[in-house]
């Protein structure tokens, strides 16, 4: 957990050094070396937490130091949020200044001076943002502290292993280009329109399962864009999940997928939470594209979330490893991709061909 902690505010306090700010609201100056100190020391200790994690186990002292760095990244996360309420509360404001002063220019009568309200207005804004950025220096120091006392522990540095890089999708299909996956798509739909499982679950997982390359993902496009689908289920959430397998991420998509503002939290439990309630009453379709996690018990905290949705709801998954099917208790209503025939293949070639001409003779 701690290590998802300090991943989301590294994310967040580069996002906030570079983001443009309005100058009311604009931190106090100075405070932008503080910010960029934060985001460095956060990434020295995210090198050795993976090392810290593991050896706490046997070491009192270090279970301590991280102890005090989980505090340290709660306080973090509280400065974000109250830094986040502030903009928004500024835009706010100026939305209704710009309200106020198009009507007051319709009247005859006009005041020179300020009035007291946007004077004191002024000064409120002025006292929070110097507030935040007191904190931000004393968090930052009690950081400096904690990323020195690191160097107690002969932690090993994380060593980077190159992953290779897996393209996100979409549920977007050009439907027109897909060849020869007509029975399987009728199949699944059927599997996604039917109200229960035999076994009576709640609700019910598909997984489609095969080699890179088949088609899984076309597929689960195919059955997201159906006409049927679209009206049988209140909601459809479209996650593409990839490797890692990064719970507090995933959690966000699916509260925007499911039409609501993610919280700013980077507490799984919170946004387990709001899962759970956003989905009550709500028949939904939920697809979790390229899935490769094996390990139930990360899995478990969003499926008892998800299974607070309306009777009839469905989790799609798509994956090339039938270990993910198993854990999931969903092998006996997975759908297996075979390979296109050679007939079909032949005519996907054809169509690759003959864009490949045409595009030359525009050319």
């Amino acid at each position: 957990m701690a290590e998802a902690l300090v991943s989301l505010l590294i994310e967040h306090f580069g996002s906030m050094a570079l983001e443009p700010i309005e100058e009311e609201v604009r931190l106090v100056k100075g405070v932008d070396e503080d910010v960029a100190n934060l985001k460095t020391n956060l990434e020295d200790i995210q090198a050795v937490l993976e090392d810290a994690e593991q050896k706490q186990l046997n070491d009192a002292s270090l279970k301590r130091w991280l102890d005090k760095l989980k505090n340290a990244t709660h306080d973090m996360d509280d400065v974000l949020d109250e830094w986040n309420t502030a903009i928004l509360e500024f835009k706010i404001k100026k939305e209704e200044e710009a309200e106020n002063n198009a009507s007051s220019s319709n009247k005859k009568v006009c005041f020179p001076m300020p009035s007291s309200c946007f004077c004191f207005t002024r000064v409120k804004r002025l006292t929070l943002r110097r507030d935040i950025a007191l904190k931000i220096k004393e968090l930052n120091q009690d950081l400096d502290r904690i990323a020195k006392d690191k160097e107690k522990y002969n932690l090993n540095i994380k060593r980077v292993v190159e992953r290779p890089e897996r393209r996100q999708t979409t549920f977007l299909i050009d439907e027109t280009k897909v060849q020869g996956r007509d029975k399987d798509k009728s199949l699944l739909i059927c599997k996604l329109l039917r109200e229960s499982s035999d076994d009576g679950s709640r609700l019910d997982i598909t997984p489609i399962v095969g080699m890179g390359g088949l088609g899984k993902t076309t597929l689960a496009q195919l059955a997201y864009n159906d006409e049927t689908i679209k009206t049988h289920f209140d909601k459809r959430i479209w996650v593409c999940v990839s490797d890692p397998f990064e719970e507090v991420k995933i959690a966000k998509a699916i509260i925007e997928g499911l039409g609501n503002s993610a919280p700013s939290s980077v507490e799984l439990n919170a946004l387990v939470h709001c899962i759970h309630e956003s989905v009550a009453g709500k028949r939904f379709l939920l697809i979790l594209d390229d899935l490769w996690l094996e390990d139930y018990s990360r899995w478990e905290t969003f499926y008892v979330a998800l299974k607070n949705g309306a009777i009839g709801s469905k989790i799609l998954v798509t994956t090339r490893k039938q270990e993910v099917s198993i854990m999931m208790g969903a092998a006996t209503h997975q759908i297996s991709l075979e390979r296109l025939s050679e007939e079909h293949c032949w005519l996907i070639f054809s169509q690759l061909a003959f864009m490949e001409g045409t595009t030359e003779k525009r050319a």
